[in-house]
Protein backbone atom coordinates (compact mmCIF):
# COMPACT_ATOMS: atom_id res chain seq x y z
CA UNK A 1 0.00 0.00 0.00
CA UNK A 2 1.53 3.38 -1.08
CA UNK A 3 1.36 5.95 1.35
CA UNK A 4 -0.81 8.03 -0.63
CA UNK A 5 -3.63 5.72 -0.19
CA UNK A 6 -2.43 5.10 3.54
CA UNK A 7 -2.86 9.16 4.18
CA UNK A 8 -5.86 9.32 2.59
CA UNK A 9 -7.27 6.55 4.51
CA UNK A 10 -6.60 8.22 7.19
CA UNK A 11 -8.17 11.51 6.32
CA UNK A 12 -10.96 9.82 5.75
CA UNK A 13 -11.03 8.23 9.37
CA UNK A 14 -10.58 4.46 8.14
CA UNK A 15 -9.59 2.74 11.47
CA UNK A 16 -7.83 -0.22 9.87
CA UNK A 17 -5.88 2.95 7.61
CA UNK A 18 -4.71 4.29 11.09
CA UNK A 19 -3.66 1.26 12.61
CA UNK A 20 -1.57 0.45 9.47
CA UNK A 21 -0.09 3.79 9.37
CA UNK A 22 0.51 3.00 13.64
CA UNK A 23 1.88 -0.29 12.32
CA UNK A 24 4.20 0.82 9.57
CA UNK A 25 5.81 3.56 11.72
CA UNK A 26 5.42 3.12 15.81
CA UNK A 27 8.78 1.02 15.90
CA UNK A 28 10.66 3.51 14.12
CA UNK A 29 9.54 6.35 15.47
CA UNK A 30 9.12 4.84 19.41
CA UNK A 31 13.39 4.59 18.80
CA UNK A 32 13.52 7.95 17.90
CA UNK A 33 11.22 8.58 21.70
CA UNK A 34 13.40 6.26 23.61
CA UNK A 35 16.50 8.67 22.65
CA UNK A 36 14.91 12.26 24.12
CA UNK A 37 13.09 10.25 26.89
CA UNK A 38 14.37 9.27 30.28
CA UNK A 39 12.14 6.35 30.70
CA UNK A 40 9.71 4.24 28.63
CA UNK A 41 6.82 5.57 30.07
CA UNK A 42 7.75 8.70 28.58
CA UNK A 43 8.97 7.33 25.99
CA UNK A 44 5.43 5.78 25.49
CA UNK A 45 3.80 9.59 26.19
CA UNK A 46 5.86 11.29 23.66
CA UNK A 47 4.79 8.42 21.49
CA UNK A 48 1.01 9.14 21.87
CA UNK A 49 0.94 12.57 21.64
CA UNK A 50 3.14 12.67 18.23
CA UNK A 51 0.68 9.55 16.58
CA UNK A 52 -2.05 12.26 18.00
CA UNK A 53 -0.37 15.24 15.79
CA UNK A 54 0.02 12.85 12.89
CA UNK A 55 -3.28 11.66 12.77
CA UNK A 56 -4.51 15.82 13.13
CA UNK A 57 -1.90 16.95 10.83
CA UNK A 58 -1.83 14.37 7.87
CA UNK A 59 -4.14 16.36 5.58
CA UNK A 60 -1.14 19.54 5.48
CA UNK A 61 1.23 17.01 4.24
CA UNK A 62 1.79 18.13 0.92
CA UNK A 63 4.27 15.04 -0.37
CA UNK A 64 7.17 17.38 -1.13
CA UNK A 65 9.76 15.24 0.67
CA UNK A 66 9.33 11.64 2.35
CA UNK A 67 6.48 10.99 4.05
CA UNK A 68 8.40 9.00 6.79
CA UNK A 69 10.36 12.12 7.09
CA UNK A 70 7.72 14.17 7.86
CA UNK A 71 6.10 12.14 10.84
CA UNK A 72 9.96 11.70 12.28
CA UNK A 73 9.89 15.98 12.32
CA UNK A 74 6.51 15.84 14.16
CA UNK A 75 7.77 13.03 16.56
CA UNK A 76 11.19 15.06 17.11
CA UNK A 77 9.26 18.44 17.61
CA UNK A 78 7.18 16.41 19.93
CA UNK A 79 10.06 15.40 22.19
CA UNK A 80 11.21 18.83 22.39
CA UNK A 81 8.31 20.19 23.10
CA UNK A 82 7.57 18.03 25.90
CA UNK A 83 11.29 18.77 27.58
CA UNK A 84 10.39 22.86 27.08
CA UNK A 85 7.17 21.93 29.28
CA UNK A 86 9.44 20.10 31.78
CA UNK A 87 12.50 22.72 31.65
CA UNK A 88 15.35 20.58 31.56
CA UNK A 89 17.90 22.30 29.99
CA UNK A 90 19.91 24.27 32.04
CA UNK A 91 23.39 26.51 31.42
CA UNK A 92 27.16 25.66 31.27
CA UNK A 93 29.49 28.30 31.74
CA UNK A 94 31.93 29.26 29.17
CA UNK A 95 34.60 28.12 31.41
CA UNK A 96 33.02 24.55 31.64
CA UNK A 97 32.48 24.52 28.25
CA UNK A 98 36.18 25.11 27.48
CA UNK A 99 37.45 22.98 30.00
CA UNK A 100 35.23 20.14 28.81
CA UNK A 101 35.82 20.42 25.02
CA UNK A 102 39.51 20.34 25.80
CA UNK A 103 39.23 16.64 27.43
CA UNK A 104 36.55 15.16 25.45
CA UNK A 105 38.08 12.21 23.23
CA UNK A 106 36.28 9.66 21.21
CA UNK A 107 36.06 5.93 22.85
CA UNK A 108 32.92 4.78 21.40
CA UNK A 109 34.43 3.14 18.85
CA UNK A 110 34.38 -0.06 21.42
CA UNK A 111 31.16 0.00 22.33
CA UNK A 112 27.87 -1.79 20.75
CA UNK A 113 25.38 0.50 19.85
CA UNK A 114 23.03 -1.20 22.06
CA UNK A 115 25.43 -0.06 25.18
CA UNK A 116 25.86 3.37 23.52
CA UNK A 117 22.31 4.17 23.53
CA UNK A 118 21.96 2.90 26.93
CA UNK A 119 24.74 5.19 28.06
CA UNK A 120 22.89 8.08 26.19
CA UNK A 121 19.66 7.40 28.11
CA UNK A 122 22.19 7.94 31.62
CA UNK A 123 22.48 11.72 30.36
CA UNK A 124 19.52 14.36 31.78
CA UNK A 125 17.35 14.92 29.85
CA UNK A 126 18.53 18.71 28.41
CA UNK A 127 21.95 16.87 27.73
CA UNK A 128 19.96 14.11 25.97
CA UNK A 129 17.87 16.52 23.80
CA UNK A 130 20.73 18.71 22.87
CA UNK A 131 23.14 15.82 21.84
CA UNK A 132 20.42 14.10 20.31
CA UNK A 133 19.42 17.00 17.96
CA UNK A 134 23.10 17.22 17.40
CA UNK A 135 24.62 14.16 17.13
CA UNK A 136 21.72 12.10 15.64
CA UNK A 137 19.30 14.13 14.25
CA UNK A 138 21.54 16.31 12.84
CA UNK A 139 20.40 19.90 13.47
CA UNK A 140 22.78 23.44 14.01
CA UNK A 141 23.20 24.80 17.15
CA UNK A 142 21.15 27.75 15.40
CA UNK A 143 18.29 25.45 14.73
CA UNK A 144 18.63 23.34 18.08
CA UNK A 145 18.44 27.41 20.24
CA UNK A 146 15.43 28.69 17.40
CA UNK A 147 13.81 24.91 18.03
CA UNK A 148 14.37 24.87 22.02
CA UNK A 149 14.04 28.57 22.45
CA UNK A 150 17.91 28.62 23.98
CA UNK A 151 20.89 30.82 22.98
CA UNK A 152 22.85 29.08 20.18
CA UNK A 153 25.90 29.27 23.33
CA UNK A 154 23.28 27.48 25.46
CA UNK A 155 23.33 24.58 23.11
CA UNK A 156 27.23 24.44 22.13
CA UNK A 157 27.32 24.19 26.33
CA UNK A 158 24.80 21.38 26.69
CA UNK A 159 26.57 19.66 23.75
CA UNK A 160 29.63 19.68 24.96
CA UNK A 161 28.59 18.44 28.73
CA UNK A 162 26.80 16.03 27.28
CA UNK A 163 30.25 14.75 25.53
CA UNK A 164 31.99 15.50 29.15
CA UNK A 165 29.39 13.00 31.01
CA UNK A 166 29.12 10.71 27.94
CA UNK A 167 33.21 10.30 28.05
CA UNK A 168 33.08 9.33 31.70
CA UNK A 169 30.29 7.28 31.48
CA UNK A 170 32.08 5.37 28.57
CA UNK A 171 35.28 4.89 30.82
CA UNK A 172 33.71 3.83 33.63
CA UNK A 173 31.55 1.50 31.58
CA UNK A 174 34.78 -0.22 29.87
CA UNK A 175 36.55 0.07 32.91
CA UNK A 176 33.87 -2.73 34.66
CA UNK A 177 33.83 -4.69 31.26
CA UNK A 178 37.73 -5.05 31.65
CA UNK A 179 37.37 -5.81 35.40
CA UNK A 180 34.36 -8.45 34.17
CA UNK A 181 36.62 -9.58 31.35
CA UNK A 182 39.80 -10.14 34.07
CA UNK A 183 37.34 -12.17 36.11
CA UNK A 184 36.38 -14.45 34.24
CA UNK A 185 39.62 -15.49 32.80
CA UNK A 186 40.86 -15.83 36.03
CA UNK A 187 38.19 -18.24 37.47
CA UNK A 188 38.62 -19.86 33.84
CA UNK A 189 42.63 -21.08 34.37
Amino acid sequence: MSDSDLIKGCIDGDRRMQEELYRRFSPKMYAVCLRYASNTDEAQDILQDAFIKVYKKLDSFRGDGSFEGWVRRIFVNTAIEHFRRKKYLQPVTEREENTIEGKYISVLDELAEKDILQLITQLSPGYRTVFNMYVVEGYSHKEIGDMLGISEGTSKSQLSRAKAILQDLVKKYIENKDKTETLNNEQAT
